[in-house]
Order: C-alpha cells, then structure tokens, then sequence
C-alpha cells in the first residue's frame, strides 16, 4: 500500500484512536454511486465487494436515500416499548414472500419474526430459540440443548455465534466458549446420523458457506438433515445472513433445495447498509416463545423497517431476481474460463452473484485482491484460499466483463511472479 500523501496524514491521525482490529487498505473512500466507490483523491473503484454482500443496490441509491431522508425527519427510533408503524407491515412482507412447497419448517401462515441489528444478533437469537424450544420439550431423562453446526462455517463473532464457527483463528484467542456446541463435516451425509441425536435443539447450517470459500450445499446434504431433525425433534435453522435476499438469484437460497428451515436468519442486504437483522420463525417454535425471553433496544427501529420493506419490494420481483441469476451465470463462467487458462486457480464455486475463486495451497488471495485494487477493482477473501466476489446485485453485464479482464490481467501478473520464483504469499 502506498497511500497518497493527505490519505497517509489522515491515517495517521486516525490510528491514534481506532482500535486495531481490520488489516484495511490505505485507502480512504468518501462517496459511492451504484456498483462504484470513490476515494479520498478522487479514484474510482468498481466494488465488487458490496460491503460484504450488503449494498444490494448498489451506493447512493436514489430511492433508498430519498427513504432514509424522509424517515429520519419523522422518527428514527423508537424502542421496543411502543409500537410504530412500519415493522409490522415488513413483517408480514417477509412472511407472505416465503415459498411455498419446501419441505417441512416454515411455510408463511403463522410464522413470526423478530428483528434486531445484525447477522450476529439474528444467530444469537436463532440459537436462543433453539435451546428454549429444546428445553420445553426434552426428555425429563434426556437433555435437549446440543447445537450442531458445520466445518468452514461463520455465524458470527459474539460468544453464540462465535461457539457455533469452528474457525481456531477465530474461537482460541476467546476460549473458553459455550458449552453444547458441536461440529459436523459440510456436506457429509454420513456423518448426519452420528452427530443429530436426541441431546441435539438444532442444527445450524448456511445454504451457501460464505466466509468459509463460497461453498453451496448439496441437495442430499439439506434433505438428509431435514429429514434427521425431524426424526430427533431438532429444529433447523438456515443462516442466509450472506446467501439470503436475491443474492442466489432466488429470493432466498433454500428454496432452489426445496427444503424449508424452522428458524431463517437474514440480515447483510436487508435495509441496504443500515444495520438490520431478521429471524423468521415456524409457529410451533414461536409458540414456546414468551415476552421478555429475549429483546432488543434498537432492533426493528422505524427507519431499519421502513427502508428494510422498501428493499424487499425491490429485490422481490421477477425482473430483478432473473438479473441475478443471468449476471451470476455470466459471473461464474467466466471465471471458469479464466480457471481453465490459468494453473493459480483451482477451482471456481459460485450460486447466483456470490462467486469465489480458490487458489492453488501457497498462492495468498490477499495478494490478488491487492493487485486488482491496484487496478480499480474490489474483491475480498474467504476461507480454503478463494477471491470471494460479491458485487451489488444491480451489477451489468459490462461492469462484470471489465472486472474480469482486471483479473486476467492480475492472474497473468501472479503467474509472472511464480516465473521468476517470487514468493505469492503476502
């Protein structure tokens, strides 16, 4: 990184009083507008990053503003000790917007929702409801409060979720952790039987692993654990704090399984960058829910609500769902061809726009987001040595095809690097 001289100054300035915790770029940006970011001396950057899988329309949308501007003129917050006028409505939206004919769990009528701040916040409240559902109907000779959860997984960084990511880079340094926590192999059907016994409240799964290198499941590995939670009495709970909300060109990604959860976590795209998380809840697992069992002070807030339903209604129509999935099959071709010419890239996974490209063991994708950052273009890492490619679902197709001939052009420069017998690890 070689920042310009008043980014550097400000850095300084800045690193005086933020706490340490992101190895981020110096770079400072001011303003974005649609998929593009703009820095401090006036760069533009194509962001295929999108917050981490949150700007689902892109920066500065003009509606959302207009939204934001309005709200925050009659009331931003609230509280949960009155209602409002607006989490309701986006309430019954998420609900009536459910698809019909998946397997068991949730299916609209009689499903409930809890809204809170964040991914986080949403799995902490998924594993509450889990274990309050467990407790209420154990065994009285058999304890029901074990939560499974999956290799490469992420649920979040506060100590439930935190328990349920079986990542040592992120659990050792917070150890010890909750007690009943165990993991699973992804995708191991096998394994299923062995690991979901009767001392299991639920299993927590993500449709598509983000953070953990952009793995999609299987269909025999959501089916089989469908149909073992329901043979134990534990509750599935779908994580789509990532995969959730159009980005696999559905609106949510279980749907292409045809298996439904008990309890569905949502949050990254929901209000567009305004910190909002939902959990949606079948009736039976919301009828042993009871007032003051859980709670939130900011959760639900009249602007997250009223900007959250806003997105909804966007994100939910045919049209926008059919650009998805067309851009994301553009997406992962693409990349594809690039693996096929390429000996750094070992292999390419992707569903709807949440693309990740692994690199062969040695080869640091850090160093591949740095070069295309060099280039105006933003891609982030993930978990198994993969680019994880997340744009704004809003993306063209002649955004995408630019951002991919940047990545030819830093393959051919990491290739350029193994020629010489340079070092690709940063």
């Amino acid at each position: 990184n070689h920042a310009h001289p008043s980014t550097a100054k400000s850095l300084a300035s800045d690193a005086r009083y933020l706490l340490p915790l992101y190895a981020r770029p110096d770079v400072i940006f001011t303003h974005g507008e649609g998929c593009y970011l703009v820095d401090q001396v006036g760069r533009r950057f194509l962001d295929l990053a999108a917050g981490i899988a949150v700007n689902a329309l892109g920066h500065a949308d003009k509606d959302v503003v207009a939204l934001v501007a309005e709200q925050a003129g009659q009331m931003i917050h609230l509280s949960n000790l009155y209602h409002h006028e607006h989490a309701g409505p986006f309430a019954k939206a998420l609900v009536e917007a459910l698809p019909e004919g998946c397997q068991g769990g949730i299916q609209g009528q009689g499903t409930k929702v809890f809204f809170c701040n964040s991914g986080t916040e949403a799995n902490e409240a998924a594993i509450k409801f889990g274990r309050k559902h467990g407790r209420t109907h154990a065994r009285p000779d058999t304890p029901k409060h074990t939560i499974v959860s999956f290799t490469n997984a992420f649920h979040g960084r506060s100590m439930g979720s935190l328990s349920a990511t079986p990542s040592p880079k992120y659990q050792t340094p917070f150890m010890p952790l909750l007690p009943g926590f165990v993991n699973a192999p992804y995708n191991d059907v096998e394994q299923i039987a062995k690991v979901v016994d009767e001392s299991v409240c639920a299993v927590l799964v993500e449709p598509v692993q983000g953070e953990g290198g952009i793995v999609p499941a299987t269909k025999e590995f959501l089916v089989a654990l469908r149909k073992r939670c329901d043979e134990v009495g534990a509750l599935l709970i779908f994580d789509e704090i990532q995969c959730g909300l159009g980005r696999t060109g559905t609106l949510f990604a279980y749907e292409q399984y045809g298996v439904s959860p008990d309890i569905l976590t949502l949050a990254k795209p929901l209000a567009n960058g305004l910190p909002i998380g939902a959990v949606l809840i079948a009736p039976n697992v919301a009828s042993t829910i009871s007032p003051g069992d859980h709670g939130t002070t900011f959760g639900g807030s009249p602007l997250a609500t009223r900007v959250g339903h806003a997105v909804l209604d966007r994100i939910n129509t045919p049209a926008f769902l059919s650009h998805v999935k067309d851009m994301g099959a553009h997406l992962l071709e693409q990349c594809k061809e690039l693996a096929d010419n390429s000996p750094i890239i070992s292999a390419v996974r992707g569903s709807g726009l949440m693309v990740g490209m692994q690199l062969r063991d040695k080869v640091d994708p850090n160093m591949f987001v740095e070069l295309a950052r060099e280039r105006g273009v933003l891609v982030i890492s993930a978990g198994q040595n993969t680019v994880r490619i997340v744009p704004p679902l809003v993306i063209t197709k002649e955004q995408l095809d630019h951002a991919v001939e940047v990545f030819d052009q830093v393959i051919g420069e990491m290739e350029s690097y193994i020629a010489s017998g340079k070092d690709l690890q940063t």
